[in-house]
């Protein structure tokens, strides 16, 4: 991790890191831990507020409403008729709307938080839900697959039927609708996903660089990610000019790749030497 971090940083990323590791990590404080890397006001109250107000919004749901589409309807009715929480295209320039506080503050935020904030609500109250990552626009599932309803938190909760679906991933793609689209994703997968979203909208602000260096940092503690972001993590250090932490990442990333692609990690450590030549 980045040397010099502040203490509140270093013990919100082990907490991170511990709750990620845990056997049933927890949605919900992940997205927390993650939103009090991003906004330094919020603090242990604020995190335990938002908690509070995911059971809350729980107990207003009815008593076991019944199947699958049961569920997806009265959350729709919770959640988006009552309530107001949806997503609009303005919401995809907004760091807030990838922090689940921010989230439930402003009732606004991208698919996948929004889509949080459903399977949070519905779980509390012992509905069968889970997230579903449609190409380009993330969902809510419930039920066993052969039941399986789907439900658009970012269009407020509208239950989608069958050709609804293979347009949102048509549109996304311009390919057909796979059943494999369809599976639950794990919470750490949900994760990973909202930091890779932070990512992305770092890349466009130049200036957000730090953001971007978080975000791939805390990608590096789930247990699982994609070997790549530790050269994400070297480019950003060096545009950043930490020259040395950066080299230091390059080589050390050249040597994974090196055993199945030595020209490719040949060209990591010129980039490595480039670094160190920086210096100078």
């Amino acid at each position: 991790m980045s040397p010099h971090l502040s203490p509140r940083s270093t013990e919100l990323r082990r907490r991170f890191a511990e709750e990620a590791r845990s056997e049933r990590p927890d949605l919900a404080l992940l997205c927390l831990l993650l939103a009090a890397q991003a906004d330094g006001s919020l603090d242990e109250a604020g995190m335990d507020a938002a908690q509070i107000e995911l059971d809350d919004l729980a107990g207003q749901l009815p008593f076991r409403p019944g199947g699958p589409r049961s569920w997806a309807t009265a959350l729709a009715e919770l959640l988006g008729s009552r309530l107001g929480f949806h997503g609009v295209a303005a919401d995809y320039q907004r760091l807030e709307s990838s922090l689940l506080h921010e989230v439930l503050r402003r009732r606004r935020g991208l698919p996948i938080l929004l889509s949080v904030v459903w399977m949070e609500v519905a779980r509390r109250a012992g509905a069968p839900v889970y997230g579903v990552a449609l190409p380009g626009h993330f969902v809510v599932g419930f039920g066993d697959p052969g039941e399986q309803v789907l439900a658009d938190p970012f269009g407020a909760g509208r239950v989608l039927t069958g050709p609804d679906a293979e347009l949102l991933v048509a549109g996304a793609t311009g390919a057909p609708l796979d059943p494999s689209m369809l599976r639950p994703v794990d919470p750490l997968e949900v994760v990973l996903r909202i930091l890779n979203n932070i990512r992305a909208w770092a890349s466009t602000r130049p200036e957000r660089s730090d953001v971007a260096l978080w975000a791939v940092e805390l990608s590096l503690l789930l247990p699982s990610h994609p070997a790549r972001l530790r050269y994400d993590r070297a480019q950003l250090l060096v545009r950043r000019g930490d020259f040395v932490a950066g080299a230091a990442e390059l080589e050390a990333y050249a040597e994974v790749v090196g055993a199945v692609d030595a020209a490719a990690a040949e060209r990591v450590l010129g980039q490595a030497r480039a670094a160190r030549a920086m210096l100078n």
